[in-house]
């Protein structure tokens, strides 16, 4: 049974996901209405909405809810996430929430003080502690870049596990559903370290046409957001991650996905080559 949103107001026993339109939350809300769960779907543009600058919006969302995916946008790094957190998880005890699925960062201070929030709360809870998403590159902020054929970042020889959004929503459907993944952190990485020099290669393959990777200086990528018209949290997130997380600290492959999902993560190349045939990267 394919549950509409509109069909889930009035049920029991709702899983909520927050950031329902986004990368990860959209795939979650999929993966569950194809199982026949009964979900809302939080966001601005939902019926009752959500926002998370407006605390009073919650309540009417986290009704009849049993359990919550938590996908803090932009960031759980950016100032203020930490307050906003511990206000969202005592209007989850409120209203009888029994479980809660938080999606972090990995290398963030600020995701892993959100992250002790939750453990905190008394409430069945797990972590998915994510590394960079291989979707940036098709549906985020880097798909212009590689439509260009340059990535042009300020990333330096620094390797990261990118990860596949798909094992991302696919971990989280199992926390939100089984009860085997209580207080689990679940970090989740790909199956190996790639640098951005490493991406343009592999999307060069998948796309039959030339991408590089082009380094800039930090101070002029930021400047170039800033002019873009990039919102102030925006620009302020992309100074953060390129100045602070993306130094080394995650270079290193974890085994989340297979703990979570008794199978590997699913490879770089095989991402490319899946969104290459959608067109997706086509250029006229």
């Amino acid at each position: 049974m394919n549950i509409s949103n509109n069909q889930t107001q009035t049920a029991k026993n709702l899983i909520l996901v927050l950031g329902g339109t986004g990368k990860t939350g959209r795939r979650i809300s999929e993966r569950l209405k194809a199982k026949g769960v009964p979900i809302r779907v939080g966001s601005r543009s939902a019926l009752p909405s959500f926002d998370w600058n407006n605390p009073k919006s919650w309540d009417e969302c986290l009704k009849n809810v049993e359990a919550v995916y938590m996908n803090y946008a932009p960031d759980l790094a950016v100032p203020g996430a930490t307050d906003t957190i511990q206000h969202f998880v005592e209007r989850a005890k409120y209203h009888g929430v029994k479980r809660l699925v938080l999606l972090s960062g990995r290398g963030e201070a600020e995701a892993q003080a959100c992250e002790q929030i939750v453990q905190e709360s008394g409430l069945e809870w797990t972590i998915v502690r994510a590394s960079w998403f291989n979707q940036n590159f098709s549906e985020g902020a880097f798909v212009d870049m590689v439509l260009s054929g340059q990535i042009t970042l300020p990333s330096g020889n620094i390797a990261e596990p990118f990860v596949d959004v798909d094992d991302i929503a696919n971990v989280a459907v199992v926390a939100l559903m089984e009860s085997g993944h209580t207080g689990e952190v679940y970090e989740v990485t790909g199956p190996r370290l790639m640098t951005f020099s490493d991406i343009a290669t592999e999307l060069s393959k998948a796309t039959s046409r030339e991408i590089t990777y082009v380094q800039i200086a930090h101070e002029d990528f930021i400047a170039g957001i800033t002019e873009s018209g990039a919102p102030q949290e925006v620009a302020w997130l992309l100074d953060y991650l390129f100045s602070t997380v993306l130094d080394g600290r995650n270079a290193y492959l974890t085994d989340g996905i297979q703990r979570a999902l008794g199978r590997p993560p699913k490879d770089f190349v095989d991402y490319a080559r899946d969104v290459a045939a959608t067109g997706v990267w086509h250029v006229n």
